[in-house]
C-alpha cells in the first residue's frame, strides 16, 4: 500500500550538456496527509516556444484505480536503480526523470537540474528500463485521469 503522504515529480527534458535541460513537461503530485484527492500540477512547453506554461492545479479523487496506480508505482521504484554519481546520464534513455518522496522511500533520477552527459557507474538492464517506461505511463495515466 502506498504511503499515507508523498511527493511525486515528473519531467521530461532532463538532458543537457554544456547548457541545462530545457524541460517539455513537469507534473507535481502531492498526496497530503490525511487527504482525499491527489494535488495535481502541471506545466508544459507548448512546440516552438521557449518556456513552460503552467495549467491550473487539478484534483484527482483518491479511489480505488488511484490507489492502485500508485502502489503499482511505488513498487516499481522500490526495485529500480538510480545513476550513480546523480545527475551524471540518462540510465533510462527516455529523456524523463521521477523525483518521489515519503516516509519509506527517497527515489529520483536525472538530478533536479536533469542529465551532465557524464557516465553512471549504475546501468540499467532492459528490465529496469521496462519498469521505469512503464512507471513514466502510470504518471501520465494520473495527470491524464484529474483533466
Amino acid at each position: 500500500m502506498a504511503p499515507a503522504e508523498y511527493f511525486l515529480r515528473l519531467q521530461h527534458g532532463i538532458t543537457g550538456g554544456f547548457a541545462p535541460p530545457t524541460p517539455d513537461a513537469v507534473y507535481s503530485l502531492t498526496q497530503p496527509l490525511n487527504a482525499t484527492a491527489l494535488q495535481i500540477t502541471a506545466a508544459v512547453r507548448p512546440a516552438g516556444t521557449p518556456s513552460l506554461q503552467d495549467a491550473a492545479p487539478k484534483l484527482l479523487a483518491r479511489d480505488e484505480s488511484t490507489t492502485a496506480l500508485v502502489d503499482e508505482l511505488h513498487g516499481i521504484l522500490k526495485t529500480i536503480p538510480m545513476e550513480d554519481p546523480k545527475g551524471s546520464e540518462d540510465i533510462y534513455g527516455l529523456n524523463t526523470s521521477i523525483a518521489w518522496g515519503s516516509e519509506d522511500l527517497e527515489w529520483y533520477n536525472g538530478g533536479p537540474e536533469g542529465c551532465s552527459g557524464g557516465n553512471s557507474i549504475v546501468k540499467a538492464t532492459a528490465d529496469d528500463k521496462a519498469k521505469f517506461k512503464r512507471a513514466v505511463e502510470i504518471v501520465e495515466e494520473l495527470v491524464k485521469k484529474a483533466q
